[in-house]
């Protein structure tokens, strides 16, 4: 589906979505719980329901309520399994862990970029510790065998998803371990998003050092709050003089995401900020610095491992709309521009099609996004809300 925005002001108010990156987490805990536990998560999105379809594969049942999710946990552990990743990320990297450490022999199916996403050093550290893993096929991933207790390494600087799988993986292993960070943690929020869920499922994650809790204690219900990393795209609006308030988010936070509050505070001058903790909010950031008064934005090496290589893509969208972008190995600079009439392909990529869309709304032409249904990755109902907004735009299926 290829969208033709036709700029407009919006304006209005829109509830942030329930955070994809807590949901994940509350669904595996939930999993592996000892009771039903009652997810308040009144939307969803692609990534989730990988999540939801993985985590069924492997024996619990999860029901889709109108306000969430009702996740009777697993009974008994199967002794193969296929998990259907879909294209998240999270669900891959997270799970592959846990079946590693339940010991289920399973087979994991890939979609889009996906396949092509780095799995080392994790591999080779779950291999290192009981497991045995290969590649069937370009797509899939088999695994063998189960982990044993012990002193976990891993290095922090390619994805803090590899610490949290080996957060839940050992909080499954019947014996105490330990998890070692080599080098700098990046996107660390993320990280202790992992170990508040498991906090709040009574897994002791204090120093890395975790004790066997398998099955994890369970509150009767949770709720999942409002996403800041989706609700960055509706608050760049409003900083780019748009009407728009954005309620449900949390200042006090786990999620990294919520320094967008701050970094759009001060727009008064170029900006040089750090995307080690925050990578996902590079591309709306971009926007609004190219609007703006430019930026150097460093430590963005990771974002070439994303749903795009989000600095190619990035650095193209900002050129198409008329402002401008130089890349080096580590650092992105954005030099401003008057926005302009122009053509984005969304390359497959949900931030770079919704960045696109505020930096529509301050264009002096139409603004046509290719591929714009990739949103339904984390935000099914943007283009929905967009229109609520005031935003005006036409549809075309290829």
């Amino acid at each position: 589906m290829d969208i033709t925005i036709f700029p407009k002001k919006l304006r209005g108010t829109v509830q942030a979505i329930p955070s994809k990156s807590q949901a994940h987490r509350l669904l595996i805990c939930a999993a592996f719980s000892n009771k039903i536990t009652f997810i308040n998560c009144p939307q969803t999105n692609e990534d989730i329901t990988a999540t939801a379809r993985c985590l069924s594969a492997l024996g619990a049942k999860i029901v889709r309520t109108e306000t969430g999710y009702e996740v009777t946990p697993v009974s008994e552990i199967p002794c193969s399994a296929t998990l259907d990743c879909g294209e998240s990320g999270s669900t891959l990297r997270f799970l592959l862990p846990v079946v590693c450490a339940l010991g289920v022999n399973a087979t994991f199916e890939m979609a889009g970029r996906l396949p092509y996403r780095p799995l080392s050093p994790l591999w080779e550290e779950l291999e290192r510790m009981g497991c045995s893993l290969s590649r069937p096929t370009e797509t899939t991933i088999a695994t063998q065998g189960k982990l044993h207790p012990g002193e976990y390494q891993i290095a922090g600087n390619v994805s803090s998803q590899f610490v949290s799988g080996l957060l839940f993986a050992t909080a499954l292993l019947d014996g105490d371990s330990k998890i070692t960070v080599i080098g700098q943690l990046e996107s660390k929020p993320y990280v202790d998003m992992t170990r508040l869920a498991l906090n709040a499922f009574g897994v002791n994650t204090d120093c890395f050092q975790i004790k066997g809790s398998y099955p994890f204690h369970s509150p009767a219900s949770v709720t999942v709050e409002g996403d800041w990393s989706n609700g960055a795209f509706f608050l760049a609006a409003k900083a780019l003089g748009n009407a728009v308030e954005v309620t449900n988010l949390h200042p006090d936070s786990p999620q990294g995401d919520r320094e967008i509050a701050a970094l759009l505070a001060n727009l008064d001058c170029a900006a040089h900020i750090s995307a080690a903790d925050i990578p996902d909010l590079v591309p709306i950031l971009a926007v609004v610095y190219g609007a703006k008064n430019g930026a150097v934005i460093e430590d963005i090496a990771r974002l070439r491992l994303k749903e795009s290589d989000r600095v190619a893509s990035v650095c193209s969208m900002l050129k198409q709309l008329g402002a401008d972008a130089v890349a080096t190995e580590n650092t992105l600079s954005v030099s401003p521009g008057r926005y302009h009439s122009c053509t984005i392909d969304a390359v497959g990529d949900h931030r770079i099609a919704m960045a696109a869309a505020i930096a529509a709304t301050v264009a002096d032409g139409p603004v046509t996004i290719k591929g714009a249904e990739c949103v339904a990755k984390s935000y099914p109902t943007f283009w929905q809300e967009y229109q609520n907004l005031g935003g005006h735009y036409e549809q075309y299926l290829r």
